[in-house]
Formats: structure tokens, sequence, C-alpha cells
């Protein structure tokens, strides 16, 4: 960890959130000395403490030990660009439309690389007073199912969370052309045009 950048990302963090190093201090239970130290370089915060300071100030761990904060450049709101991310432990689904830092239940996560899906594995979908209606045969029980469905056109989405047990037959409103995403827990992400 370089001391001064550290300091320097302290300092900042902490001026946005309004915080005296007093009432900093008192959160951590250190000095309001200790807190001078480390904004001027002679010192780092312990180990220990940066979950905390990372709780604190609603940034990565990573980015503290950097003692700088990366941000992105505003990308054109095209939602076929979107990212998905499945927590293996808790299924939690997350998205986001552009390159991100994901975690969940203490694990950072890896946008999910969608493969085409074979003639096989397709779902089936039929259009039914202007909304697709889509099916499919895959196995649905606990240990193997579909997780969720998703429907993406260039400005919108539409997202179906689906359950172990029920069959796969749900409708999806018609906004025109797009992607059909689905998530098989033990497979992977596939898409189809449609």
């Amino acid at each position: 960890m370089d001391r001064e950048k550290v300091g320097n990302l302290i300092k900042q963090l902490r001026t946005e959130k309004r915080l005296t190093q007093l009432q900093l201090a008192e959160l951590l239970n250190v000095s309001d000395k200790t807190i001078s130290k480390w904004e001027r370089g002679l010192g780092c915060p312990d180990v220990s403490m940066l979950p905390e300071l990372s709780k604190i100030f609603s940034v990565s761990l990573e980015s503290i030990f950097a003692g700088k904060i990366e941000t992105k450049d505003l990308e054109g709101a095209n939602m076929r660009k979107l990212k998905l991310y499945v927590c293996p432990t808790c299924s939690n689904l997350l998205t986001s439309t552009s390159d991100a830092s994901i975690a969940c239940c203490g694990k950072k996560l890896q946008p999910l690389e969608p493969q085409e899906a074979s003639c096989s594995d397709s779902l089936n979908v039929d259009i039914i007073d202007n909304e697709f209606y889509i099916t499919s045969k895959h196995v649905m029980e606990k240990s193997h199912y579909i997780t969720f469905l998703a429907l993406i056109t260039s400005d919108s989405i539409m997202l179906k969370k689906l359950y172990p047990e029920w069959d796969l037959q749900t409708h999806l409103p018609r906004y025109g052309r797009g992607v059909l995403l689905w998530h098989c827990n033990k497979h992977g992400l596939f898409y189809q045009k449609i």
C-alpha cells in the first residue's frame, strides 16, 4: 500500500461523507491523531480496519489498497451490453450496464458469458396475443433448473425469475426483436435471437 495515496483517498472520502477526523476516529475506535497521521501519509490503517473503512465509505477493499477509485466513462445506453452475474452461494442475480466490480456472499463475481443455444437447447417461443409465450422441456428440479430468463432489446430488459419444480411456461411482453437469455444452474447462460 502506498501510504500517501491511501491517506489522500481516506481524506477525500472522509470529506465527501462530511465527517471530521474526530467523527471518523470514533467510528473506528482510534484517535483523531491517528486519522491525521494516515491522511498525511505518515502511516496506514491496520489491515484489520480496512473492512470497516470499506463499509463506512462504501468503497471496495481494492480501492482502499490502491489508494484510488477507478471511475468509468459514461457508456451508451445499449441494454444489449448488459452484464449478468449470479452468486454461486445464494443464487442472487445482479446486473450492470458496463464493466463493474460486483461481489456477493463475500466473493467477487465474474460476468456470465452467454453461449448460443443449440437447436436442442433452444426455448420454444410462440406469439400469442402480441406476447411471447415461452416454454421448454428443460428439467425443472431443485438440483437442475432454469433460474431466470430475460428478454433484452436495445433499450429495455424484461426479467422473469423462475423456480424449481414449476414448468417453464411464461409470457413476456413483445417489445420487438431482441435476445432471449436464460440461465441453467448447471450449464450456465444461453441466448437465442427472437
